[in-house]
């Protein structure tokens, strides 16, 4: 009863392709071996840069909102 048997499957299979017929099942098919290519040559490629290559951080811009009058400057105050 756990498992299923040769007949169980062909059924399920028969089913399937009358479903959603042969000429899209292709279809799904070279797509999901497209999206499986294209993953594996991802990470080929994201592997080949040095991962011990630091990100430089990004710059904050204060320069222009050091003008605005709309701009208020205050400190945080820490929780006591």
């Amino acid at each position: 009863m756990g498992s299923f048997s040769i007949w169980h499957w062909l059924i399920v299979l028969l089913i399937v392709v009358l479903v959603f017929g042969t000429k899209k099942l292709k279809n799904i098919g070279s797509d999901l071996g497209g999206a499986v290519k294209g993953f594996k040559d991802g990470m080929k490629d994201g592997s080949a840069g040095t991962p011990n290559e630091p990100v430089p951080p990004s710059q904050q811009v204060t320069s222009s909102k050091a003008n605005d009058p709309n701009t208020v400057d205050v400190d945080a105050k820490t929780k006591s």
